[in-house]
């Protein structure tokens, strides 16, 4: 432990901004906390503050850089990557979604400080045609705040932080252990919370591509029902012809004027389509029971060469 903190002292200001680099990458990199130990240590002189700091922004605004771009050049593709890795799937990828379209290049300001949705909010801003002049603007100021936030908390609580770190030189391999058990718990909490979300929507009824095709081939007319967020339909904007358009917030207040006679077929665009399973098992809970989730979403019913619009 003695020689990781003497690491801290010797290179800082490069270790500083490789986490922080790293951690806006999308790396689980413990970024803030080592800016909160390098402002304590700027306190007492051993680094540069202001050096922090500026590291810091830049490492922050090159990171978010590289999901712009990708957000750019590949869109929906990078959503659905970024949802698919995320111990949250789906969920961080819609709240950012809402995030930039309600409040624009403000909602980068925000998103720094929401875990999950922070490296969701660079590509998310570059899949809907936000200029590099104003993501820049914001990502700059957004990056300021966060990494100063850190570092004055280290200025403000110097010797504190002096004392832990001592504390932990002391105890060796026993705050390494302490410090690996802390974030192992912190890993497994995401996935029970993630095993418990998918509990709740395996029961939810799935149909096939081949099954929903030849429905709508044998003219039994089914209610395809496109379950994605605004933003994902703006980043992606292909449908299947005739499909009703309901974000999974929607579905519940909608379902009593939905048809009771006809199959309902409800798809997303997201890993094991657990946004429509979800929206299929509120509508069962609402009394619907004729509604299943298209297995491999709007990917896969173009996969197939199903015929889509808004292509």
């Amino acid at each position: 432990m003695r020689s990781l903190i003497e690491l801290l002292v010797a290179h800082g200001v490069l270790l500083v901004f490789l986490v922080t680099l790293a951690a806006r990458a999308g790396a689980p990199l413990p970024a803030a906390p080592l800016l909160v130990v390098a402002g304590g240590l700027a306190a007492e002189g051993t680094l540069s503050g202001w050096a922090v700091l500026v590291v810091a922004v830049l490492a922050n605004i090159a990171g978010d850089a590289v999901w712009f771009v990708a957000g750019q050049r590949q869109g929906h593709r990078v959503m659905k990557l970024l949802c698919r890795i995320s111990l949250s799937p789906d969920a961080c990828v819609r709240q950012s979604e809402g995030l930039i379209l309600r409040w624009g290049g403000r909602a980068l300001l925000a998103a720094k400080f929401l875990p999950g949705v922070s490296v969701v909010a660079a590509p998310m801003a570059g899949a809907l045609g936000m200029s590099w002049r104003r993501f820049i603007a914001y990502d700059f100021v957004a990056g300021l705040l966060w990494s100063g936030a850190f570092v004055l908390l280290g200025l403000m609580l110097s010797d504190q932080i002096q004392q832990v770190l001592d504390m932990l030189a002391g105890a060796g391999y026993v705050a390494l252990a302490a410090l690996a058990l802390i974030v192992a718990g912190l890993i497994l909490r995401r996935w029970w919370q993630r095993r418990r979300f998918a509990r709740r929507t395996r029961g939810g009824r799935r149909i096939s591509i081949a099954e929903a095709a030849a429905l709508q081939d044998r003219g039994e007319a089914p209610v395809f029902i496109d379950v994605r967020a605004a933003g994902g339909r703006a980043v992606d904007p292909r449908h299947i012809p005739g499909a009703l358009l309901l974000e999974i917030d929607q579905i519940k207040s909608h379902a009593a004027s939905l048809p009771r006679d006809r199959e309902l077929i409800l798809y997303c665009n997201c890993p094991n389509e657990v946004t429509a399973a979800l929206a299929v098992t509120v509508l069962a809970e609402a009394g619907v029971t004729r509604a299943r989730a298209l297995v491999g979403g709007l990917d896969g019913w173009v996969g197939a060469g199903r015929a889509v619009a808004g292509a």
